[in-house]
């Protein structure tokens, strides 16, 4: 017999909307679900950058709980906010088909970017990257939903904010004034959902295999087992992007120093018939190339 299975989910726009397109990806499979709202720490702490709160994971923390409680049967996330740990009783379910990986620039026109400018971001990623590529510019934090931080943009002196297309796109705010940044490595798995479950709901998990998408599942697992290799959890500027190519894996990946003066990269392709532990490999192989003294450095700087 058919369960009604409970979708838990955050409850920003953004968050609200990749619930409902999970549920109805659900009711063409015939199977009735029921959103669970859930407001996390990381929503509710807006003055502090991400890596201050001291935790991973901050947006699927509440999550995590109140799965092991019982109270939802099902989380869905953006998987670029998931630790590459998960906790244990919980397992990745599905993976669904990826959209647009890139960040944008949302702006008040771009004459700043040969001269003196403010930029808004609370990624760390996205902030080694930009003063790498305009170290004259400052970084201010920016923290909140894509809703409040858009509001934000509007209220303060900056010249721009940088967010991930994919959220914009998802609940029709992308603004015309924008620009993409291909130049920008993505966080790895960005612009990918994640639904979890409970290890041992073998009804969920049977269910959830329908909606599982196999290429963005290898490639965002290259990504994630890059990140946690070189041990970034959320707190490291590391951005990575593996990609399929005629049965060649594809893979970029980078490690900054916080202030983006430094960085590690590669850039390295493999058959994809040897897919296993090709993240481990790339990440292994930045670690010998500076990366783990870069590290150090890195954790150093954050304590």
């Amino acid at each position: 017999m058919n369960r009604i299975i409970r979708i838990g989910t955050r409850d920003s726009e953004l968050a609200l909307w990749q619930a409902n397109h999970v549920k109805n990806k659900l009711a063409k499979l015939g199977q009735e679900a029921v959103l669970a709202p859930i407001k996390s720490q990381g929503d509710l702490v807006l003055d502090k950058p991400l890596y201050e709160l001291g935790i991973t994971g901050i947006f699927t923390k509440t999550l995590d709980v109140a799965m092991l409680k019982g109270d939802i049967d099902i989380a869905v996330h953006s998987l670029k906010d998931v630790p590459t740990l998960l906790p244990k009783g919980i397992v990745q379910a599905a993976v669904l088909k990826r959209a647009n990986v890139h960040d944008i620039l949302v702006h008040k026109g771009l004459d700043f970017l040969s001269d003196e400018g403010t930029v808004a971001t609370g990624s760390l990623r996205r902030k080694a990257q930009w003063l790498h590529k305009y170290p004259k510019h400052k970084l201010v934090d920016l923290r909140g939903n894509v809703n409040t931080r858009l509001q934000k943009l509007v209220d303060n002196p900056w010249n721009g904010a940088i967010f991930a297309k994919a959220g914009l796109e998802r609940i029709n705010l992308l603004p015309k004034e924008m620009v993409l940044l291909d130049w920008m490595l993505p966080a790895p798995a960005q612009g990918a959902m994640m639904i979890a479950a409970m290890e041992t709901d073998t009804y969920c998990k049977q269910v959830l295999t329908a909606l599982n998408d196999d290429e963005t599942e290898l490639c965002t697992t290259i990504e994630r087992d890059f990140l946690r290799t070189l041990e970034g959890g959320c707190t490291a500027p590391i951005a990575a992007l593996a990609t399929i190519t005629h049965h060649t894996i594809k893979f970029e990946g980078a490690l900054f120093s916080l202030d983006g003066k430094k960085k590690v990269t590669i850039k390295k392709d493999v058959p994809i018939n040897n897919a296993h532990g090709f993240g481990k490999i790339c990440a292994r192989e930045v670690l010998a190339k500076g990366g783990k003294e870069l590290m150090f450095t890195i954790k150093k700087e954050m304590q």
